[in-house]
């Protein structure tokens, strides 16, 4: 009896596995990424002028609260060039440090989406320091501690680290979630935002079985 029940156990859990296929539903990459957790780390790559991330940002917003104890998530801004302030692609540099200002100054529950609806739903120019810098005030936070951490080292730093990982994982659209440093799970190959964080649950309990059977 007991055979016949672990056989069925692992011939559920070969169904479940073939479920979605490496290469066809998502990418493994050649060079895992390090990642900075002992839990499963779950990075989204996003942007704030993304309408695809605007779109995204309440459904994964809302799969994070289902997450278990060994699953960490953790969103990651894109900004596809490092360039200064002035040159094409600013913006997108300018909306990351406002996502690390935001961490910095344990306000980014209260300005995260508000910088979303600025750009999709006010229409406002949010990688335009003195935009950001109301938006900041407007939740407390003092105009020349955000300036101070705005143009911060630190700051800098953070984005020019999340740029980096986003090239090693080789992201080419936003949104975009590497699970466990290995896998890239995108909307083009999922058939659409639907399926992803579907399939990023799958690649969850892959990775979970694999540290179980270890």
């Amino acid at each position: 009896m007991r055979a016949i029940m672990a056989l069925a156990a692992m011939l559920f859990s070969l169904t479940a596995f073939a479920q979605y296929e490496v290469g066809k539903d998502y990418i493994e990459l050649a060079v895992p990424l390090k990642t900075g957790s002992d839990k499963i780390q779950v990075d989204e790559y996003f942007s704030y002028s993304c309408g695809h991330c605007y779109k995204f940002e309440p459904v994964i917003a809302q799969w994070k609260k289902t997450l278990a104890d060994d699953v960490e998530l953790v969103q990651t801004p894109v900004a596809w060039q490092l360039v200064n302030k002035g040159q094409r692609g600013y913006a997108m540099v300018a909306l990351a440090k406002a996502f690390y200002t935001a961490k910095a100054l344990k306000v980014l529950d209260k300005v995260h989406m508000p910088i979303f609806d600025g750009i999709f739903v006010e229409q406002k120019n949010m990688s335009d320091e003195d935009e950001l810098k109301a938006l900041f005030e407007k939740h407390g936070v003092d105009p020349k501690k955000f300036e101070k951490v705005f143009n911060s080292f630190g700051v800098t730093t953070q984005v020019r680290v999340a740029h980096s990982r986003s090239r090693g994982a080789k992201i080419s659209g936003t949104p975009e979630i590497v699970v466990d440093g290995r896998y890239v799970v995108s909307a083009r190959k999922a058939g659409g935002q639907a399926n992803m964080l579907k399939i990023t649950d799958f690649l969850i309990n892959k990775i979970r079985q694999e540290k179980t059977a270890k």
